[in-house]
């Protein structure tokens, strides 16, 4: 059951400083939230880690045991968190232990109020569960958040833009690329194209994310949007900045349902840090899920209530990364 929370902690948005704690704050979106956190000035930052990191980018870790609820419970109070921020990733017990015992302790604490779940993707369905089993646990996270009294909201941002151009721009995210290799001026477009899909950089979804903190409620889904493109767009886009013209080969339903893509030359970056046939298979469920515009074209709901905020475009991206003119 859920304590009564301490009236002492600034409960207060906008004005008075909330203090979040990023759970997997060390790796990859986590980082690129606490990176954009620790700049603001309204709110202090700590990361919750399960080993010693030393002050990750100025900011002060502390190290939890996901294992043991009460644990948590005391190091929530004993911090004065605020809010949880989970970018927990989903792999090993990250989401069937470390984040329902999160929850349940943020339930606990007499000073959490807020908790946004891992997610930072596309709108989840349950029959995905097939596909990426890890998507069970996170599904019991919403159950287990939807029976608390804790304010919270599930963060979705479709693609992260920064798989289209790994090792151009500034990123924390592992190298996922997938359908179009623009260095070597090639595409495996999944489907017919056209189904529009939304793309966000990392980096932007992490501005939405720490602007949110001083919203006065909290929806149970926050989307964001960078832009919104089709596969066949891109390709287009690519073609006419680059100069190029691009070898453009297709994925039938068919072939991505037994988990298979084409494999293009970029993927090798994906394979340091994950086979080769977990990659396809991944890859395979991801552009199945772009055929789906209610799975991956997010609204920008959150855009609308942040206007300040300027997110990075397709078409800047590429210009920045692969016109005539940024290459020299």
């Amino acid at each position: 059951m859920a304590r009564e929370r301490e009236q002492a902690h600034p409960v207060t948005f906008g004005n008075k400083m909330v203090k979040v704690a990023v759970a997997g704050g060390t790796g990859d979106v986590g980082r690129t939230i606490v990176e954009v956190l620790k700049d603001n000035p309204r709110h202090e930052a700590v990361v919750f880690t399960r080993r010693a990191t030393g002050n990750l980018l100025g900011v002060p870790s502390v190290i939890v045991d996901y294992s043991d609820v009460n644990s948590l419970r005391h190091i929530l109070e004993e911090q004065q968190i605020h809010t949880v921020i989970s970018a927990l990733g989903y792999d090993g017990d990250a989401l069937s232990t470390a984040q329902l015992n999160l929850i349940r302790a943020a339930d606990a604490s007499s000073s959490t109020q807020r908790f946004a779940p891992s997610a930072f993707a596309c709108a989840y369905t349950p029959d995905m569960i097939d596909t990426l089993p890890a998507l069970d646990d996170y599904f019991r996270a919403v159950d287990e958040l939807k029976s608390s009294s804790l304010q919270w909201t599930i963060f979705m941002n479709g693609y992260f833009m920064d798989y289209l151009a790994p090792g151009k721009i500034k990123s924390y995210l592992r190298p996922l690329p997938s359908v179009i290799d623009i260095e070597n001026k090639i595409a495996a477009v999944p489907g017919n194209g056209d189904v529009p899909i939304t793309f966000t950089y990392s980096f932007d979804a992490a501005r939405f994310v720490v602007a949110s903190l001083d919203a006065e409620e909290w929806p149970e889904e926050s989307r964001m949007a960078g832009d919104v493109a089709t596969w066949n767009s891109l390709v287009s886009l690519a073609e006419e900045i680059s100069g190029s013209q691009f070898q453009v080969l297709r994925d039938d339903i068919e072939k991505l349902q037994r988990g298979e893509v084409t494999e293009l030359p970029i993927h090798a970056l994906a394979y340091e840090h994950m086979s080769k046939r977990a990659f396809q298979a991944f890859s395979a469920a991801s552009s199945l899920w772009t055929q789906d515009p209610k799975i991956m074209h997010i609204a920008g709901e959150v855009n609308a209530r942040f206007p300040e905020i300027q997110t990075l475009t397709v078409r800047r991206l590429f210009e920045k990364c692969w016109s005539a003119s940024a290459s020299h």
